[in-house]
């Protein structure tokens, strides 16, 4: 099998002497490599390695229009990162040829008149090393991509574990247990109106399901009750922003890190009435954008404490505290979205 593949490789002559070139074919032909190709005008390489792709190249260097230092020359760009040995095969045997030759990038030298049986033996040596290197860069890409599809599976595994801990915090007071969901989409939905780019806007697609994960620490007894907080039910409850946030704190993820501050921030208010006291653009714009996604979803969903309100109604209180309880811009490009049926 591997004497077929080296048998089957791709030879190119360059040689402006016919004679050259039918010798080195007749050396290569009983040596059993089928696939040669030669030219005798420098100027055709290009086209030719373009069309032939060879896996070596025999070339001389004293030829009229372009030397064997201007072929190389123009080989290099397209050879750069790969390793296509050049054999150079010419009557200049001087030490400054030989060392201008092999700094232009060939991998070889011989002179002419050269031994066949060198030659055949130097071809050899250069193809098996070109051929061991294709085996190498082709395991190595192998690798690469099962690399790359664990990588996906673990990036998967843990989004799907973020995902059931979002379910976890809302399976307790949200029948439908698509609350999460139903924010972070249109969290994406509104990062997106605002022309965020596509990756940060993932990014929130990803984190804002976390956004209540801090109920996790709440009290049934408050969090399930059916009817409106006391003082300090509500003061209970308010935690649950601080909770999520220590729940997610500490990671070097960019996705948890935007969690958490997604967490912590959700329930501020753009006049500074919110659970923290931030105000205007102090406010994260992930944590602005999850507070219109969150209320809006919440007025539009029946809660224990209350009835699921009508959409337009739910629309119009989002609308009118843009300015006090919502960041304006994020209100909107929410209008923008309800206003093409997106919502």
């Amino acid at each position: 099998m591997y004497e077929d593949t080296l048998k089957n490789a791709r030879l190119l002559i360059v040689d402006d002497q016919e004679t050259n070139v039918s010798l080195l074919e007749r050396l290569l032909q009983r040596a059993g490599y089928v696939a040669v190709k030669s030219t005798t005008d420098p100027r055709h390489v290009l086209p030719l390695f373009t069309e032939f792709r060879p896996d070596i190249i025999l070339l001389d260097l004293n030829m009229p229009h372009l030397d064997g230092f201007a072929v190389m020359r123009q080989l290099l760009p397209r050879i750069e990162g790969t390793y296509l040995p050049i054999l150079v095969l010419t009557a200049d045997s001087t030490t400054e040829t030989k060392q201008k030759a092999l700094a232009a990038g060939a991998k070889d030298f011989l002179t002419k008149p050269f031994d066949t049986t060198e030659v055949r033996l130097r071809i050899r040596n250069l193809l098996e090393t070109r051929f061991l290197y294709l085996e190498i860069q082709n395991q190595n890409q192998m690798l690469e991509q099962k690399v790359q599809e664990r990588t996906h599976d673990l990036e998967e595994a843990r989004i799907e574990i973020l995902n059931r801990l979002a379910l976890a915090a809302e399976f307790r007071d949200d029948d439908t247990n698509q609350h999460t969901q139903r924010v972070a989409r249109t969290a994406m939905l509104i990062a997106r109106e605002l022309s965020l780019p596509e990756p940060e806007v993932e990014l929130i697609r990803r984190a804002a399901p976390l956004h209540d994960v801090g109920k996790i620490g709440i009290p049934d007894a408050i969090l399930l009750k059916p009817a409106r907080f006391s003082p300090a039910e509500r003061e209970v409850m308010n935690t649950h922003t601080t909770i999520g946030a220590q729940i997610l704190s500490g990671s070097r993820f960019p996705l948890l890190q935007l969690a958490e501050e997604i967490a912590l921030t959700h329930h501020e208010r753009w006049d500074g009435r919110g659970y923290t006291g931030l105000a205007g653009e102090a406010i994260p714009l992930t944590g602005q954008i999850v507070a219109v996604a969150d209320v809006f979803d919440a007025l539009t969903h029946a809660r224990p404490y209350k009835e699921a309100w009508p959409l337009a109604a739910s629309v119009a209180e989002i609308r009118n505290n843009s300015g006090t309880q919502f960041a304006p811009r994020v209100v909107q490009a929410f209008m923008a979205l309800f206003e093409r049926g997106e919502l």
